[in-house]
C-alpha cells in the first residue's frame, strides 16, 4: 500500500517526535517472523514503554535527520523495525530479549547517545540493569552501612543492658 503525501508527512512527524523523546533506537530485520511473533514482540515492547514500528527505510533516514540518531541512516536497509525508548535500555532489552527466543528477528544495528552501535553494542545495552533495578542497587548500598552500625549499636546495648540488668535481678529474687 502506498503512501500519499500528506500521509508520509504525518510518519515523519510522529517518527521525528518519537526520536526527539528517545534516549535509545534499536534496528532488526525481521524478515520471516510469523504475525503472532510480531504481535507478542509489539505487547512486550508497549509494556516496556518501547515504541516498535515498521517503517519505510527512507522515511526513516528522513525522519532521525538532524537528531542523534542520524549516525545510523547508512543502516537503514532491507525490512526493518525500529524500537525507541525514552529509558536508555528498554527498547534493546526488549528485541535482544525476544530475539533470543526467536531466531527470525536478527539485530543489525543501533544508536544511543549520539553514537552508532554495531550488535554486540545493542547486546551488551540490553545486559545493563534498568533504571529501578539500579536504583535498588543504589539504595541497598546506601542502607547497607547504616544498617550495620544499628546491629552493632543494638548489640552493644544488649550486651551493656544484659550485664546491668542480671546484678538487679539476683538482687530483687533475695
Amino acid at each position: 500500500m502506498s503512501l500519499n503525501r500528506s500521509e508520509k508527512q504525518a510518519v515523519v512527524e510522529e517518527v521525528t517526535g518519537l526520536a526527539a523523546k528517545a534516549q535509545t533506537l534499536v534496528l532488526a530485520e525481521y524478515r520471516g517472523i510469523t504475525v503472532a511473533d510480531m504481535t507478542k514482540l509489539r505487547s512486550q515492547a508497549r509494556s516496556q514503554g518501547v515504541s516498535l514500528s515498521v517503517l519505510k527505510n527512507t522515511l526513516a533516514r528522513r525522519a532521525v535527520a538532524g537528531s542523534q540518531f542520524e549516525v545510523v541512516g547508512d543502516q537503514m536497509t532491507g525490512p526493518l523495525i525500529y524500537g525507541f525508548s525514552v529509558d536508555a535500555v528498554a527498547a534493546a532489552k526488549v528485541v535482544a530479549d525476544f530475539a533470543k527466543t526467536n531466531d527470525k528477528l536478527v539485530i543489525r544495528g543501533g544508536a544511543f547517545g549520539g553514537k552508532a552501535l554495531d550488535v554486540n553494542g545493542v547486546k551488551q545495552l540490553a545486559n545493563i540493569p534498568s533504571k529501578e533495578v539500579l536504583l535498588a542497587q543504589l539504595c541497598g548500598l546506601l542502607m547497607s552501612p547504616i544498617s550495620r552500625t544499628a546491629v552493632v549499636l543494638k548489640a552493644l546495648a544488649e550486651k551493656k543492658g544484659g550485664g546491668a540488668e542480671a546484678p538487679a535481678a539476683e538482687g530483687a529474687a533475695a
